[in-house]
């Protein structure tokens, strides 16, 4: 009889194109996967190590596992797996702990799969994750998750990212159209570009330190691929987004009008405190570039509360930054202590409730910034493209500059790009196309 397979993904959407990739080489091994919410012969779950919370999520993910089957054979693999694998090793129902170099060699070590008290750990020193694995994942069939880049030279004092994906390295530009095209092959009509830090892609492409293509040249390359309707770039930091890329995207056919920048603070004491490696001027010149060339276009920012030292003049100073900038949502992350960084060691932390305090108030700073870029988008044609899922009765889409659209239920729609006008918000607020209606979801 077969092996069952499941698969559970935490954090980013580079973990989750390397679990795909994870979940085609047991495909080749014979084993069928299934859903995580059923019984399966092994679970592997791809860890986060990026909050507090995610680090804690993955206790209750295994009690999961372990009810839809107590023998199924447990494995972790990901950033907590290489930062803590004692501690994931620890935690009941765990049989299997690989690192950063040995998660893509995990069919390998399936030769025994009897249960152990506490789990066997394959752990490379984190310098020897210095080869590059290409990955891509395909999640609803309507968009594709392309890696082309992983770990990161950079040395923010709050981020564990370079201690648990070690240095900077690309994929090369070969590979990556080569699995572009073999994406666009399976009727996807989206590619999203991931990476840790994507504006350095080039580094490390044939093994060495030095940039043998720049990002972009990857996005002008990547432009070219035939049967890819969209490019939609991830997260790229603010000092690597050059005004020649910004301009080529406002010009491209494929690159759709979406960048999510991190700025993690407004001000600029902050930031040379978190290594960051610009000012909030150029992060200024960066929104007024994009806007410049495209009005429509939206912009995501990263942005974290509570940094050790972050005085309430700090933490005022980032909110009228932010609210007097012209971007469209926020990612806000309520800073937790890494071990192993520099910032767990900083003076001054803030108590949790003044950075749970803050991170609402930027929340609530989040939801206005949305529905005013949506309620900008008002009595404008935009591209939807409707996504797989029937959730409640309805199907969602995105348009290309990422404002999120639902109508009822219609398989036909599923995987098709549909033009649509944008027409009024909120659960009564409509957008009309082609006799269909749907709404804008704030």
């Amino acid at each position: 009889m077969d092996k069952k397979v499941a698969f559970y993904t935490l954090g980013c959407k580079l973990n989750f194109s390397e679990t795909s990739t994870i979940a085609r080489s047991f495909k080749s091994e014979g084993f069928h996967q299934v859903d995580f919410t059923e019984p399966a012969d092994i679970y592997v779950i791809n860890t986060c190590s990026v909050t507090e919370n995610a680090d804690k999520r993955f206790k209750t993910i295994v009690k999961k596992a372990q009810k839809l089957n107590p023998e199924a054979y447990l494995i972790a693999v990901g950033c907590y797996a290489q930062l803590k694998p004692e501690e994931l090793a620890a935690v009941h129902g765990v049989d299997l702990v690989l690192g950063a170099t040995e998660k893509f060699k995990i069919t390998d070590y399936l030769n025994d799969l009897s249960k152990n008290d506490f789990g066997t750990i394959h752990s490379c020193e984190i310098e020897e994750a210095d080869f590059y694995v290409g990955s891509y994942s395909i999640g609803d069939r309507t968009r594709a998750f392309l890696k082309v880049q992983d770990g990161c030279d950079y040395k923010c004092t709050y981020c564990t990212i370079p201690l648990a994906r070690g240095i900077s390295r690309s994929d090369t530009l070969q590979n990556v159209l080569q699995n572009a095209a073999e994406i666009a092959a399976k009727d996807i009509k989206e590619i999203v570009l991931t990476g840790v830090n994507i504006g350095d892609y080039g580094k490390g492409e044939f093994g060495n330190k030095k940039h043998e293509h720049t990002f972009y040249e990857l996005v002008e390359a990547l432009d070219k691929v035939k049967g890819i309707e969209r490019l939609r770039i991830s997260s790229i930091e603010p000092n690597l987004l050059k005004d020649k890329t910004i301009d080529f995207v406002s010009r491209s056919n494929s690159f759709v009008p979406h960048f999510h920048i991190p700025l993690q603070s407004g001000s600029n004491e902050l930031l040379k405190k978190m290594r960051r490696r610009y000012k909030r001027e150029l992060y200024e010149e960066r929104v007024a570039s994009i806007k410049t060339k495209m009005p429509h276009a939206c912009i995501g920012v990263d942005v974290i509360v509570g940094f050790p030292g972050e005085t309430e003049e700090h933490f005022l100073e980032t909110y009228h930054f932010l609210n007097e900038l012209d971007i469209s949502y926020l990612h806000v992350f309520t800073y937790s202590e890494r071990d192993n960084t520099v910032a767990a060691s900083l003076p001054d932390p803030i108590p949790m409730k003044v950075r749970q305090k803050r991170s609402k108030m930027l929340r609530g700073l989040s939801v206005k910034k949305r529905r005013a870029f949506y309620e900008s988008q008002l009595r404008t044609q935009r591209t939807v493209l409707f996504e797989s899922e029937n959730k409640e009765g309805y199907i969602h889409g995105f348009t290309e500059n990422y404002v999120k659209v639902r109508a009822p239920w219609d398989p036909f729609l599923s995987n098709t790009l549909q033009k649509v006008e944008l027409t009024e918000i909120d659960q009564d607020g409509l957008v009309r196309f082609n006799g269909i209606s749907a709404e804008i979801r704030v």
